[in-house]
């Protein structure tokens, strides 16, 4: 990797990497602190309903007052300030930022906003996943049109396991499966905004200064985060997803490559090629020891017997048979490590992982009996629960994405605990941009994933 150097080259011609950010959140935060730091970066605007928001988070992050005063964009770009503003127009039309970085969180802002910014031609790095879980397959057909990259974001879990497996395929390994690690119980499908922290067990302090969102929070316990992410991975590396959804298997780091393979040789997984979710922890609720709870990972299979042998003869993680290795990272960043994606994009026109093909969708599903009448709330939230499944399954039973459910959506019908949510169970806006681009991209994959 040499893109530290070639951050440099930019700033020694003076033509910084320009970049402009929607949402000004705890991973824009995370980011917003890398990048005094870093060489040839120039953050131009930061986009927030909210301003006294975005000058907290800057603040926050060690940034003086006079560094985000600019008036303008033309004024930043001048000045080398950062302007901050709630119309995200004035980033869209700035012709000098390259890079758009869409850190919302929400799936139908983040489809208009990608939309947006590859109408202005400029790259985009989608840390929504959320909006990339829903519609992103389509998303990066419309930037390749648009002669624009449209990427993941490293850091992300998603980013980091696609360079993974792109590591194990680059060099002829065959990918058994790939993943992440989180905190998971059964029991915590039921997790509510307003249990969520019992179970973190964060300190009112750190709550205080953390900028955490319960919502979001909730979403990575219930379940529906992992969800998100696998989808977004599985549809980057064509990896399939499980029939009913995500296991969270309870695995040790120390036992990836012997888990996580078929079935048919004691693994836990259905067949080869999956992406699947490990628990820290075990279903009693104890500690799984050597956990990889904020970690990512990929499990191979050898070719062949010579290179089997040399799993054994350099000390890689096998199984008891030696053919079935696996490679995994304790730590992810997240918004730290962002800067990768901004600096590969604009100095060598790459992405870091982008959806290939439409093969994971998230369904909604209820997470409590639910009446006709109740309005949905979304990702994280009191009703319903994202769950990964085939997208040709979700195309069969005509699922409603998880995208959907949430802003306005209405049941029509009662829906039991547990069962999937249709488009037919509920009443949607009726006029939607990004309900429109989700059929679009339905009504395109649909003979691929169904055929």
């Amino acid at each position: 990797m040499n893109l530290h150097g070639l951050l440099k080259d930019r700033e020694r011609a003076g033509t910084p990497v320009r970049v402009g950010v929607i949402g000004a959140g705890k991973f824009a935060s995370m980011f917003f602190s890398q990048i005094p730091t870093t060489p040839g970066l120039h953050l131009v605007t930061v986009v927030d309903l909210d301003v006294e928001r975005a000058k907290a988070s800057l603040a926050r992050t060690g940034w003086d007052e006079e560094d985000f005063s600019a008036t303008s964009t033309a004024d930043a770009l001048s000045s080398g300030r950062t302007y901050l503003t709630t119309d995200v127009s004035e980033l869209f039309d700035c012709p000098e930022i390259e890079v758009v970085v869409e850190v919302t969180g929400n799936p139908i802002a983040g489809t208009h906003h990608a939309l947006g910014a590859i109408a202005a031609r400029k790259h985009i790095v989608m840390v929504n996943v959320e909006a990339d879980a829903f519609v992103g397959p389509l998303l990066r057909e419309k930037a390749d049109e648009a002669g624009v990259i449209y990427s993941l974001a490293y850091g992300d879990q998603p980013a980091l396991i696609c360079e993974m497996v792109d590591w194990a395929r680059a060099i002829g390994l065959r990918v058994v499966s790939a993943g992440k690690g989180t905190k998971y119980l059964p029991e915590y499908r039921k997790s509510t905004p307003e249990t969520v922290w019992d179970h973190y067990g964060f300190t009112d302090e750190q709550l205080a200064r953390g900028d955490f969102n319960p919502k979001m929070f909730n979403s990575f316990l219930d379940g529906t985060k992992s969800a998100i992410e696998m989808a977004a991975l599985a549809n980057a590396t064509g990896l399939a997803v499980p029939e009913e959804g995500l296991e969270f298997p309870p695995v040790s780091a120390l036992e990836l490559a012997s888990e996580l393979r078929p079935m048919s040789v004691g693994g836990v997984l259905p067949r080869s090629g999956m992406v699947e979710v490990v628990s820290s922890l075990h279903r009693d609720g104890s500690q799984v020891e050597n956990d990889l709870r904020w970690g990512v990972y990929v499990t191979f299979e050898a070719p062949n017997d010579y290179a089997a042998n040399c799993f054994a003869e350099y000390g890689l993680q096998t199984d008891e048979t030696g053919r079935y290795g696996a490679l995994y990272r304790p730590y992810h960043l997240i918004g730290l490590e962002l800067g990768v994606s901004v600096a590969s994009i604009a100095t060598r026109g790459e992405p870091t992982g982008r959806p290939v093909a439409f093969v994971g969708d998230v369904a909604a599903r209820a997470k409590r009996d639910l009446r006709a009448g109740d309005e949905l709330d979304g990702e994280g939230g009191y009703l319903v629960v994202g769950e990964v499944i085939p997208a040709r399954k979700s195309l069969e039973i005509g699922a409603l994405p998880l995208g959907l459910a949430g802003g306005g959506a209405v049941l029509l019908r009662d829906v039991a605990e547990g069962e999937i949510i249709r488009w037919e169970d509920v009443e949607l806006p009726s006029d939607n941009e990004a309900i429109r681009l989700r059929r679009e991209m339905e009504q395109q994959w649909g003979e691929k994933v169904l055929g």
